[in-house]
């Protein structure tokens, strides 16, 4: 807007000085005209600044006079700026020239004027935009960059502008946001890190009575109220597991015990451990470096949540570094897709309580892992861990 306001003052300078200068310079060509023709109409000596068909008269302006009417025109005469100014006379053309040259240095000088004006106010507004605007955009990507770290998961992560903590020191937009950002960080530190004291709290406190309840479910006389007694107390006490599992996780002070392994091996033991029809293909086995544990708990809840929301045939394949587990049943939920599984969050009357996804997605950040999930085009539901590079494929 600053440059563009100073180049249309300089053009509107230059039309006005420049309309002013043409203007005074025909005005006086045009009073030395009457005084030319009066003198000829008197049969006087013409002065010699006038005369009739004056060589040099531009073809334009003489034609305009013979046809009886009278103006003005700049043009060069003997290499010189002039204002021509010419009328009729008896059928002929009486003119006069005044010299332009000053005039004309007039124009040029103020145009310098104005463009080394324009180019100063232009390049200081420019440098000073620069470092005002660098300034403010190094600020904004500083939020934005700290924006990105809690998304990540990142919850210390904090602008910390250096107005939001001084009260002398006016707060502009990008202080408002800086703070706001910092202050919306806190607040979510603070309810996630009172959730998973809650989690654990509740799931500690559980274990105890659970274990009471187990032992007295032993002592029930067999029959069908006894095993759906210990059914249910089996599935509290996994429940308590998982959840006291969650909190490990959210708590991020899990450590790996890390080994090589061979992949199809694992993936083998799954299967068999899980109980259930599961096919296992190996296309490429690979030995990588991870935490047989861990990735076991993984696969098992993925092959578990795939007979138990899925559809058979579930397979588990092994191709290099990536695993995978497809079933044919409807697919994942949509929620699911767009931003993963969620706790306790489960969809169409299926049993479960959400969490062991939930355990599969954190374990494998622990292991360095991607575990993605699709619906692929010819339908089902298709989980897909990827494993760190490990030391290459098994022969």
């Amino acid at each position: 807007m600053c440059c563009g306001l100073a180049t249309l003052l300089g053009v509107l300078v230059h039309v006005g000085v420049t309309r002013q200068t043409v203007d005074t310079s025909r005005q006086k060509a045009l009073d030395r005209l009457e005084e030319v023709t009066a003198a000829y109409q008197a049969g006087q000596p013409l002065p010699k600044f006038g005369g009739i068909d004056s060589p040099g008269l531009p073809a334009e302006l003489r034609e305009m006079a013979l046809n009886g009417e009278r103006g003005t025109m700049v043009a060069r005469f003997r290499e010189r700026p002039t204002m021509w100014a010419a009328g009729p006379a008896d059928g002929r053309a009486i003119a006069v020239r005044v010299d332009y040259t000053h005039a004309a240095r007039t124009i040029a000088a103020l145009d310098r004027a104005i463009l080394g004006s324009a180019g100063l106010a232009i390049g200081t507004t420019l440098l000073v935009g620069a470092v005002a605007v660098t300034r403010v955009t190094r600020r904004l990507h500083l939020t934005a960059q700290v924006a990105r770290r809690i998304s990540a998961g990142d919850l210390d992560a904090r602008v910390d502008d250096p107005r939001t903590k001084d009260p002398s020191r006016p707060l502009d937009e990008v202080a408002t946001v800086s703070g706001a950002l910092d202050t919306m960080a806190s607040s979510l530190q603070h309810k996630l890190l009172s959730e998973q004291r809650f989690t654990a709290d509740v799931a500690h406190e559980l274990r105890t009575p659970l274990t009471g309840l187990t032992a007295a479910a032993e002592l029930l006389p067999d029959g069908r109220p006894a095993e759906l007694v210990r059914d249910r107390v089996r599935a509290m006490r996994s429940l308590t597991e998982d959840l006291l599992e969650i909190s490990r996780l959210d708590a991020g002070r899990e450590t790996v015990d890390l080994a090589l392994y061979e992949l199809g091996v694992l993936a083998e033991r799954v299967a068999r451990a899980s109980g259930t029809a599961t096919e296992v293909r190996v296309v490429q086995d690979a030995l990588v470096e991870t935490d047989r544990r861990r990735l076991e708990r993984v696969l098992g809840n993925l092959v578990a949540n795939a007979h138990g929301h899925g559809a058979a045939p579930v397979v588990l394949s092994v191709d290099g570094p990536v695993v995978t587990v497809q079933d044919g049943g409807p697919g994942y939920p949509a929620y699911l897709l767009d931003h993963g599984p969620e706790r306790f969050r489960t969809e169409g009357g299926a049993k479960g309580h959400g969490l062991g996804l939930t355990i599969a997605v954190g374990q494998a950040s622990v292991l360095g892992a991607t575990l993605t999930f699709h619906n692929p085009p010819e339908g089902g539901a298709l989980a897909r861990l990827e494993l760190p590079r490990g030391t290459g494929p098994v022969d």
